[in-house]
C-alpha cells in the first residue's frame, strides 16, 4: 500500500486530499494542526487505521520532529509528502516573518524531517505555491507577505529539485487557483473553486508520472503552466 503525509489537513484542500488518497487506497497520515476540529476524527471512522492523523504545528521544529518520529513508528518507507498547510496574512513585517515561517520554512523543516522516511519509497515530493509568488507575473498590490511567502518557497523548491532530482526524486509544485479556503482562518465566500475541486486535481497530477520529471514546472488547477 502506497503512503502520503499530508500538512494541513484539518480542512480546506488539505483534508479534501485526504478523502482523495483514501478513497483510492492509500495509506494517508494526516498532519493535524487542530485537535478540535472534528472532520479528521469523522473520517478515521469510515476508513480506519489506513488514515493516521499526526500532531503537527509545520511553524515548529520540534513538531515537525516529533512527527516525522511519529510517522516512522508506523512505517519505514513514505512514498510522498504533499506540503499543503498555509496560511495568508498581510501589512506588517511580523505577518511577514509568520508568512515565511509557515508558507517557506515549514515545507523545507518537513522535507528534511521526512527524507530518510522517503529514501525507500516512490520519492515524490509535492508543494502547494501560488501565482502570488511569481515574480514574472506580479501584478499585486495588497498581500505583501503572503507573495513573499511564496516567491521564497519557489526558490526553496528549486534549489531542492537541483539537489533531490538526480537522486530520483520527483517535484510537483502546484497553483490551487483562487479557492474558498480557510487560509485567513475562516471558510472565506470569495472564490473560483471549492477546496474539494482544486483538491481532485491536485490527486491526479501528484500520483501521474510525467515524461520529463528533470524539469521543474509549475502548474494550476487546469494543468496549466505558469512561470514561477
Amino acid at each position: 500500500m502506497k503512503s502520503v503525509f499530508i500538512t494541513g489537513a484539518d480542512r480546506g484542500i488539505g483534508f479534501a486530499l485526504c478523502k482523495c488518497f483514501l478513497e483510492n487506497g492509500w495509506q494517508v497520515f494526516a498532519g493535524r494542526f487542530m485537535p478540535d476540529w472534528t472532520e479528521l476524527d469523522i473520517l478515521g471512522k469510515e476508513y480506519g487505521s489506513r488514515l493516521f492523523p499526526v500532531d503537527l504545528d509545520v511553524g515548529s521544529q520540534e513538531s515537525v520532529d516529533r512527527a516525522a518520529k511519529a510517522v516512522g513508528e508506523q512505517t519505514n518507507c513514505l512514498d510522498m509528502l504533499v506540503n499543503c498547510a498555509g496560511i495568508f496574512q498581510n501589512g506588517s513585517s511580523e505577518a511577514t516573518v509568520r508568512c515565511l515561517n509557515i508558507n517557506t520554512l515549514g515545507p523545507i523543516r518537513m522535507v528534511e524531517a521526512f527524507l530518510p522516511l522517503m529514501d525507500t519509497g516512490e520519492r515524490r515530493l509535492c508543494f502547494f505555491s501560488s501565482e502570488a509568488g511569481s515574480i514574472t507575473l506580479a501584478h499585486r498590490r495588497e498581500g505583501v507577505s503572503y507573495c513573499v511567502s511564496k516567491t521564497c518557497l519557489n526558490m526553496a523548491v528549486r534549489l531542492m529539485f537541483e539537489k533531490l532530482q538526480p537522486q530520483g526524486y520527483r517535484f510537483r509544485l502546484y497553483h490551487p487557483g483562487w479557492v474558498r479556503s480557510y487560509m485567513s482562518g475562516h471558510k472565506s465566500t470569495e472564490g473560483k473553486f471549492e477546496p474539494e475541486e482544486t483538491a481532485a486535481a491536485a490527486y491526479e497530477q501528484f500520483t501521474s508520472d510525467r515524461n520529463w520529471e528533470d524539469v521543474l514546472i509549475m502548474s494550476d488547477v487546469s494543468n496549466e503552466l505558469w512561470p514561477f
